[in-house]
C-alpha cells in the first residue's frame, strides 16, 4: 500500500500528525461549519458537486451540497459548547484520500466517511457518507 496512513486525531483540533497539512484543511473547514452553523465553511470544504448521503428518519438521504448547506442557519447549535468533533483517520493515495471523522453531537454519534480528491485548488471533499448512532 502507498500513502500516508493517520489515525487518532483529538477532539476538536484536528491536527492529525503525519498527515499532509494540506489534506486536512477541507477536514478542518467542515468541522468549522458544524462549530459556527456558517454554510460558507462546508462551501470551501466540499467539490460543488459533492453529495451527503446517509440514513435520516429511517429513510435514504442524498443532499446536493445546495441542499445539505441549507440546513444550517448561520450560526451554532444550542448545545455547541457541549459537541466534539474528531478526525479518527485519514489515508492519502496520490489524487486521492478517505478520511473518517467520529461527531458527538447532544445524544448522537455520528460517524462520517468522506472522499476526498486533490483538485487545482487543493483537496477538497467529492462526498460524504453518514452514520448515525442514537
Amino acid at each position: 500500500m502507498h500513502g500516508a496512513v493517520v489515525t487518532a486525531g483529538t477532539p476538536d483540533t484536528p491536527d492529525t500528525p503525519g498527515a499532509p497539512e494540506a489534506a486536512l484543511e477541507p477536514l478542518r473547514a467542515y468541522v468549522r461549519g458544524h462549530a459556527t452553523g456558517d454554510p460558507a465553511h462546508f462551501r470551501d470544504a466540499f467539490l460543488p458537486t459533492a453529495h451527503v448521503e446517509g440514513i435520516r428518519d429511517g429513510a435514504f438521504v442524498s443532499w446536493p451540497l445546495d441542499e445539505y448547506c441549507a440546513l444550517f442557519r448561520g450560526r451554532p447549535a444550542p448545545d455547541e459548547p457541549t459537541r466534539s468533533r474528531r478526525i479518527d483517520a485519514v489515508a492519502v493515495h496520490g489524487t486521492v484520500a478517505t478520511a473518517t471523522m467520529t461527531l458527538s453531537h447532544g445524544p448522537d454519534t455520528f460517524t462520517d466517511i468522506f472522499l476526498l480528491v486533490l483538485v487545482d485548488d487543493g483537496w477538497r471533499i467529492a462526498n460524504k457518507a453518514y452514520h448515525r448512532h442514537s
